[in-house]
């Protein structure tokens, strides 16, 4: 590992050390939780801001309402707390408040993916992504490391759709090299080059997308691999021309194998240019206890695993 992949920050704190720094200059900016502060490390926010601070307890239907509320009323509203329960518990309410009445509420959904491994089904957000880009207007952004997760929050502040974020838990490897790293909504972006194969990855699986692509390099086999962080809006254009230049794309998700980038990205070539494509992810089932990344390494998203079925992919 170099050193530009070396970090002990996880992207829940970038994002709130970020938020709350903005939010110092503009009083418009509304932190909401839902007895997660400590979760979502919104402590620093709470004592430094906490006229702009509103806790809940444990009440996210009622988060996602007040967050529309003050919204509405000219606020900027970021509602804060493990994804597993915003995209579950206060779906409703994610649907009308937010979605259907088109107020620009930022969700920041963190732990999201396995990041509670140990915990089980009930605390997975493995459905998140297939649920949210069903409903007209929302859109969703999976950022890969500490240095996307700060542009990202700099570009939501004044973003006039609403918006869920989904990040992990603990620290992940960059994968950029600073804060000068590319990011805009809705535009994926090209990290390694090739007409060999496609490797798309999103959120946390992105990292492994790029250390599998350096793997395949080392055995002449040149993967294009594209950072695909917002899949919604998603950046179609990105993935005909994958389909069209290399001609098999291999899509790598922290999500159920039905409905997510796999699903998305089968959606688009198969309507545009039809190749041979393999979905890497969360299968239909209960995904085991453990640790993230023992998961990771049980169902083949991590570099190794992807590795492995980019050469058995490529060679068929």
């Amino acid at each position: 590992m170099n050193t530009a992949d070396q970090n002990t920050i996880p992207c829940r704190k970038m994002f709130t050390d970020t938020l709350v720094e903005l939010a110092k200059s503009d009083k418009d900016i509304v932190a909401v939780t839902t007895d997660a502060r400590g979760s979502v490390t919104l402590d620093k926010f709470a004592n430094e801001l906490p006229e702009q601070f509103v806790e809940l307890g444990i009440a996210e239907q009622n988060a996602v309402g007040v967050a529309a509320g003050l919204v509405s009323a000219g606020k900027k509203a970021f509602v804060c707390g493990p994804a597993c329960f915003y995209v579950a518990r206060s779906l409703e309410q994610v649907k009308v408040d937010v979605a259907y009445s088109a107020n620009p509420v930022k969700i920041l959904g963190v732990s999201g993916g396995v990041s509670y491994g140990a915990l089980g089904f009930s605390h997975h957000s493995l459905h998140d992504i297939a649920v949210l880009r069903t409903f007209p207007g929302m859109h969703i952004v999976l950022p890969c490391d500490i240095y996307q997760t700060q542009k990202l929050v700099k570009e939501l502040v004044d973003y006039p759709f609403p918006v869920y974020i989904r990040v992990g838990r603990n620290a992940v490897p960059n994968v950029y090299e600073n804060e000068n790293a590319p990011f805009k909504i809705g535009k994926a972006n090209l990290l390694l080059d090739g007409n060999d194969l496609t490797i798309i990855g999103t959120g946390e699986t992105v990292y492994h997308c790029q250390q599998a692509g350096k793997k395949l390099l080392e055995k002449g086999i040149k993967a294009r691999v594209i950072d695909m962080h917002t899949l919604k809006p998603f950046d179609t254009e990105i993935v005909i021309k994958a389909a069209k230049e290399t001609g098999k794309i291999i899509t790598v998700e922290e999500h159920s194998v039905s409905g997510g980038l796999g699903g998305t990205v089968a959606e688009v070539i198969a309507q545009h240019c039809p190749v041979p494509m393999k979905i890497l992810g969360i299968p239909d089932e209960y995904a085991i206890h453990g640790t993230p990344m023992q998961l990771f390494n049980y169902y083949g998203i991590d570099a190794d695993g992807i590795f492995e079925n980019a050469i058995l992919f490529h060679n068929l």
